[in-house]
């Protein structure tokens, strides 16, 4: 009797195992059908679209849509594409998330191991700022860079994403530093290290997972970011977010839905192809993180 009731609970387990992978199997289908269409239909010539079934795969395959929105779409005035705009997003981005992470791991370390009266304010201060609304500093922000004389550029933007993923990145490293043992700290302190030798010589090459974490969080709220490159950017300083909106409200008659999937791919392939690349040294960060804090 014992053996047939183990039996027959190792059977309902199975079944009901199976019943939870074919739902989670469900769900992310429907949850990437959105993409399936997207990159199905910029495949497809624009009256197989218009005319025929979107979820349908191509009755004819054509790349010519992958390249009007590269670099021959219509955007404005001028006939050009996406590619100028992918260079400035990648100049903005790159430049931030290495400063912001820099900053991140350095305030991080100061407010665990360089321990001063009132950190506990400042870091409240900085964790603060990581909720404070877009919309409340656009005027601000459009005054500063105004009287900086970077306003309308893409230093400008950079300026802008350090200031606001600061706070976001030392809150990734304080905790993560925080279970990091003192003692070290101290003993090289007796050694004769100083600021930067402890920094660079013991924290830092412990600090991968975390700043794996910080730089994928990083890179993808900026380069996803609209808001702040259509406030504070114009003309060929914009970013590819804001040539894209370009992109889709710029045509006339006809719309375009095919060159208009594909510039939308295109836009989102640099956070997928990061988070395909590095996407499992994010949750293994994640867990240090959690771990440790």
């Amino acid at each position: 009797m014992a053996i047939a009731s183990q039996d027959n609970a190792a059977s309902f387990g199975k079944v009901g195992r199976t019943f939870v992978y074919l739902l989670l199997l469900l769900f992310a289908l429907f949850y990437l059908l959105p993409f399936f269409i997207m990159l199905v239909n910029s495949v497809k010539p624009l009256g197989e679209i218009t005319g025929g079934n979107m979820i349908a795969l191509p009755k004819e395959w054509t790349f010519q849509p992958w390249l009007s929105a590269w670099s021959t779409a219509q955007i404005g005035v001028e006939p050009t594409g996406l590619r100028p705009y992918f260079w400035n997003s990648i100049s903005m981005v790159v430049p931030a998330v290495i400063i912001a992470t820099i900053l991140g791991a350095l305030n991080g370390y100061v407010l665990t191991k360089w321990r001063f009266r009132g950190d506990t304010i400042i870091f409240g201060l900085m964790l603060f700022s990581c909720f404070i609304p877009f919309q409340i500093v656009l005027i601000p922000m459009a005054r500063i860079l105004g009287l900086l004389g970077i306003s309308g550029t893409t230093t400008g933007l950079v300026l802008v994403h350090v200031v606001y993923g600061i706070g976001f990145a030392t809150l990734y490293f304080r905790n993560y530093y925080a279970a990091f043992p003192t003692e070290l700290v101290r003993a090289a302190q007796i050694d004769g290290a100083g600021f930067f030798q402890i920094f660079y010589r013991i924290l830092l090459p412990s600090s991968g997972p975390i700043a794996v974490v910080c730089v994928i969080w990083l890179f993808t709220n900026i380069w996803n970011d609209f808001l702040f490159g259509a406030s504070f950017a114009s003309g060929d300083a914009a970013p590819m977010t804001v040539a894209l909106n370009n992109l889709v409200n710029s045509s006339t008659g006809v719309r375009e839905y095919n060159v208009h999937f594909a510039g939308a791919i295109l836009a989102a392939l640099p956070t997928l192809l990061v988070y395909i690349v590095a996407g499992r040294f994010f949750v293994r960060g994640l867990m240090a993180g959690s771990v440790k804090g």
